[in-house]
C-alpha cells in the first residue's frame, strides 16, 4: 500500500505556498534587530535595555509557537494563520505609536506570539503532507524563517535610514495583512484519517525504541533547544551592534546577519536532505558540533573582511539545527499532537534565543566587549552536544516510510 497523498504534487504546492506565508510572516521578529541602534538612540537607554524588545518578542514568539501549535491541531492552519495576522498588525500599530522601551517591548511581544505561526505551526503542517521527502519539506519550511531575515533587513535598512524606525513598521503592516490571508486561504485542504494513522503507528515504534515517553523526550529536547539557542542568539541578535561598536555602521552589520541567514537557508536545505538519510538526532548532532566550532572562530575576529567569512562560515554550520528537532519531534511522537509538541520544542529553542540575547547584552555591560558572550555560547552549546550523543546512544528511529501501514 502507497500513502498517495503524501509526497504528491498537492504536497509540493503546499509547501512552496508555506514558504510564501512563512518570508511575509516572520518578518516582525527581524525588524526589531535592524531598529536596535535607533531605539536606543532615540530613548536613551543601555544595550541591554534597547535588547528588551527582543528579548520580549522572542519570548512572545515562543510562547506563540506553543499556543498557536495546539490550535492548529484543533482548527487547522487557514484559521491559524488569519487570526494570527491580524494580531501581527494590531502588534506593529502599537509599536509605531510606542512612547517608550516599555510600550515597544509590550507590542513585541504581541507581534511575536502572533509571527509564530509562520514557524513551528507551519513546519507541524508541512510535516503531515510528506513522509520520503519530510526532512528537505521541513528544512524548505524552517528556511522561511531564515529567508525572511536575509531578505527584510536589506530592504527595511534603507526605509530605516530615510523615515525612521516608525515606517520600517509601517511598511510591514501592509505587506503582512497584504500577503498572508489569501495564501493562507490556499491552505484549507487536511491529509486524510489513513495518513494521520500511519504516521502514528510509526512514531510509535520509535518511541519504544528510545525507552522514554513523549512527555519526558519533550523536556529532554526542550532543555537541549534552549542550550542550542543560547549559543546561537550571540551572533544573530548582536552582530549589527557589534558592527555599530567597530565602527562599521548598522547598514554593514545588516549585510552580515543577510549573509548569515542566507548561509543559514543553505545549511537548512543541505541538513533536510541529510535527515532524509539520517535521521534527525544525527543530523541535529552534525550542526550543532559544526555551530559550536563556528562560536570560535569569532574569538578571533574583528576585522571587516574576517567577520564577513565568519557570519557566512556561522550560518552554514548552524542552520539545521532547529528543523531537525522538529523532524525528532515527528519520528518519536504521536501525529495528532504534531501541532502542540513541535510547538513546544520550538518554543525553547526560542527562549534559549531570547534568554541568549538578553545574556550577551548584559555581559557586554558588565565587560564593554562581547567576547566572553561568545565564550558563554560555547559552553551552552556543549551541553546540547552531549544531550544529542546520549539521544542518540538509546534509540534507533524507524523512517515512517517503512513503516507497516495499518490493514
Amino acid at each position: 500500500m502507497e500513502l498517495t497523498e503524501t509526497d504528491s504534487r498537492y504536497s509540493w504546492f503546499r509547501l512552496v505556498v508555506t514558504m510564501l506565508v512563512a518570508v511575509i510572516a516572520n518578518a516582525g521578529m527581524w525588524a526589531i534587530i535592524v531598529i536596535m541602534p535607533a531605539v536606543e538612540a532615540e530613548f536613551g537607554s543601555s544595550r541591554a535595555n534597547a535588547a528588551l524588545p527582543y528579548t520580549l518578542n522572542m519570548i512572545g514568539f515562543a510562547l506563540g509557537n506553543f499556543a498557536i501549535g495546539r490550535a492548529l491541531d484543533r482548527f487547522g492552519v487557514t484559521m491559524s494563520l488569519i487570526l494570527a495576522t491580524l494580531c501581527i498588525v494590531a502588534g506593529l500599530i502599537l509599536a509605531i505609536l510606542s512612547q517608550s522601551i516599555a510600550m515597544l517591548s509590550l507590542a513585541q511581544l504581541i507581534v511575536g506570539f502572533a509571527s509564530a505561526v509562520g514557524f513551528g505551526p507551519l513546519i507541524a503542517d508541512i510535516s503531515h503532507w510528506f513522509v520520503r521527502r519530510r526532512g528537505i519539506a521541513v528544512a524548505l519550511v524552517a528556511s522561511g524563517n531564515y529567508l525572511s531575515g536575509a531578505i527584510w533587513p536589506m530592504v527595511l535598512a534603507g526605509v530605516l535610514a530615510d523615515n525612521g524606525w516608525r515606517a520600517v513598521y509601517v511598511v510591514m503592516a501592509v505587506v503582512t495583512f497584504a500577503g498572508v490571508i489569501p495564501l493562507a486561504l490556499l491552505l484549507r485542504r487536511q491529509t486524510t484519517l489513513a495518513t494521520r494513522d500511519a504516521a502514528h503507528l510509526a512514531s510509535t515504534l520509535n518511541a519504544q525504541s528510545s525507552g522514554l515517553s513523549p512527555r519526558t523526550l519533550a523536556y529532554l529536547l526542550g532543555f537541549a533547544g534552549i542550550a542550542c539557542c543560547v549559543a546561537m542568539s550571540m551572533p544573530q541578535v548582536h552582530i549589527v551592534s557589534l558592527c555599530v561598536d567597530l565602527g562599521f555602521g548598522p547598514a554593514v552589520g545588516a549585510e552580515m546577519l543577510a549573509l548569515m541567514l542566507l548561509g543559514g537557508v543553505g545549511s537548512r536545505i543541505v541538513s533536510g536532505l541529510l535527515a532524509d538519510r539520517l535521521g534527525g538526532v544525527r543530523t541535529l548532532l552534525i550542526g550543532s558540533t559544526l555551530q559550536c566550532l563556528a562560536l570560535f572562530l569569532y574569538l578571533p575576529a574583528g576585522g571587516l573582511v574576517s567577520l564577513y567569512v565568519v557570519s557566512l562560515v556561522f550560518g552554514l554550520s548552524q542552520g539545521g539545527i532547529v528543523p531537525s528537532y522538529a523532524l525528532i519531534v515527528r519520528e518519536y511522537m504521536p501525529a495528532h499532537e504534531a501541532g502542540q509538541r513541535v510547538g513546544f520544542v520550538l518554543m525553547a529553542t526560542i527562549l534559549g534565543m531570547a534568554l541568549g540575547g538578553w545574556m550577551s547584552g548584559q555581559i557586554y555591560d558588565w565587560t564593554g566587549s562581547y567576547q566572553w558572550a561568545f565564550v558563554n555560547g560555547i559552553v551552552w552549546n556543549g551541553f546540547n552536544i552531549a544531550i544529542m550523543l546520549w539521544l542518540l546512544m538509546r534509540s534507533k528511529p524507524r523512517a515512517l516510510n517503512r513503516a507497516p501501514l495499518p490493514a
